[in-house]
């Protein structure tokens, strides 16, 4: 009889990973950051574990959008008062703090509980090309067409 393989803690090893998100389009490197985050990227993947490798993520203002969503993508927020409904465009959100755009997109597309907000927690987004995880030494990557991880330099 076969059991089924679940990851003990003292198992799982996360890994760091640097991306740059110059020219790749918001949305397919959002659900490919999102992927590495989870862990499905793994042989040692389970969905109620925190399998997943840490992603930071450089010169996230000059990711691109495609076709008006510049314009006419809108964020919302609540304030919990009456009337407390905030909208702010993708052009405002990305002026004032130019990585929250990418950082919303990858959100989304995590699980919406404790699960997904430790995972969350495992990226680092900067607008610029210097970031603060040079002690951790991540590895260079980037992902093909099918949304695997391939690493640059080798």
């Amino acid at each position: 009889m076969s059991r089924t393989y679940s990851p003990r803690a003292a198992e799982i090893t996360p890994r760091w990973y640097l991306v740059d998100a110059d020219g790749q389009t918001l949305g397919r490197l959002a659900s490919n950051i999102a992927r590495v985050l989870k862990g499905k990227h793994k042989p040692t993947y389970a969905p109620h574990v925190n399998t997943g490798d840490f992603v930071v993520v450089i010169n996230a203002s000059r990711v691109r959008v495609t076709g008006r969503k510049r314009t006419d993508k809108v964020y919302t927020r609540y304030t919990g008062y009456p009337g407390g409904l905030r909208t702010r465009s993708y052009e405002e959100l990305s002026s004032r703090r130019p990585e929250e755009p990418l950082r919303k997109a990858v959100r989304g597309m995590l699980q919406r509980n404790t699960l997904g907000g430790g995972m969350l927690k495992r990226l680092r987004v900067y607008s610029g090309p210097q970031h603060r995880q040079r002690a951790q030494q991540p590895t260079p990557v980037r992902f093909n067409d099918r949304g695997d991880i391939e690493i640059i330099g080798r």
